[in-house]
């Protein structure tokens, strides 16, 4: 902590190198790139990727590595839309949390106007370029229902009630499947799949952030499960559940794809040992609900989700077996006996 004199002496510096931030266009650069939330959009525009890849694997006449690129361009324009229109609507709450004060807009480095105007940019942008460049619209629909359900239904709840955390997951699942959607342009089995996984996924990833900082989320006012835990026991538990059901879920693609693409024994042991190590985080958590332990939860939540979907895409890339490829029927071999003479009138 800095002492009360000391930031009171360098206040003058500090004003003027705040104006220097506000007026220097690199600066200004990086903090337009800040309003995306480029760290949590890598792990967006990744499971973009291997939703469309997992697509071509299942359809792989309807795939190219074009639609992919576009997939994840769009995507990602219209996610980080939706990350600057949420921090123009938290800016009030951002400036009281100590992680987020320093974001550009509590920080007083841009301005609301000027996110507001950039993330609506990037939202129609990105919708128009997924409904322009891909062969069918659903993706494009799907991303501008992603983006108005977190900005106007996930963000407002964060102030009204705890059950924000699983409301939010349902946009927050929807990533791999913009990109399943941009290769097939339907909603199947492995859709839903996909969608249930990551659903399930994100609570009890989420319950860790939120137990880390419940006294920052506690200060802004925030409704979150954590802020009424005051043990941190009903947390534990919620991310024991959660993540035993992460495990049963997780075997939903031997029930969801199709017969002959269904996943083999790499996806189930490797999904199986990396939802029990997330599960172990979350026990050890329920056991001693600390920050320390929420954190390691926290880092096999981030470990989990790529594995799975690893797993998931190196199995489905194995060739079919040959008793399970599909040839055409055969051909009835042609009898050699004449036909019969047609009868004639004498």
């Amino acid at each position: 902590m800095t002492q009360a004199g000391t930031a009171t002496a360098s206040n003058g510096r500090d004003i003027q190198a705040s104006t220097i931030m506000k007026t220097g266009k690199p600066t200004i650069t990086r903090d337009f790139i800040e309003l995306t939330k480029p760290r949590i959009a890598v792990l967006v525009l990744i499971s973009v990727a291997a939703g469309a890849y997992l697509a071509g694997e299942l359809y792989p006449h309807r795939f190219s590595w074009l639609l992919l690129f576009h997939a994840v361009f769009g995507s990602g324009l219209v996610a980080g839309g939706a990350s600057a229109l949420n921090q123009v609507l938290e800016k009030k709450t951002d400036a009281l949390m100590a992680r987020t004060k320093n974001r550009p807009l509590p920080a007083g480095r841009l301005t609301t106007k000027a996110a507001t105007l950039f993330g609506l940019a990037l939202g129609i942008l990105g919708t128009l370029y997924l409904w322009l460049l891909l062969p069918s619209p659903p993706c494009a629909i799907a991303a501008l229902l992603t983006l108005l359900a977190y900005v106007l239904i996930y963000t407002p709840l964060k102030m009204v009630t705890d059950l924000n955390t699983i409301i939010g997951a349902a946009p927050g699942a929807t990533p791999p499947i913009l990109g399943y959607l941009a290769i097939t342009g339907q909603m199947d089995g492995p859709a839903w799949s996909l969608f249930l996984i990551l659903f399930i996924w994100q609570i009890p990833h989420f319950l860790a952030i939120a137990w880390m900082y419940k006294d920052q989320y506690a200060a802004a006012g925030m409704k979150m499960l954590t802020v009424r835990d005051s043990t941190g026991r009903n947390t534990g538990l919620q991310m024991v559940i959660y993540c035993l059901a992460l495990l049963a879920i997780s075997l939903s693609p031997f029930l969801l794809f199709p017969y002959d693409r269904r996943p083999g024994m790499l996806y189930l042991v490797g999904s199986t040992l990396s939802g029990l190590m997330f599960l172990y985080a979350a026990i050890n958590f329920f056991r001693a609900p600390t920050v320390p332990m929420a954190r390691k939860a926290l880092r096999a939540s981030l470990l989990h989700w790529p594995l799975v979907l690893a797993f998931l895409l190196i199995d489905e890339s194995r060739p079919l077996p040959q008793d399970q490829s599909v040839t055409p029927p055969t051909a009835l071999p042609q009898s050699n006996i004449p036909a019969p003479a047609k009868e004639t009138q004498p």
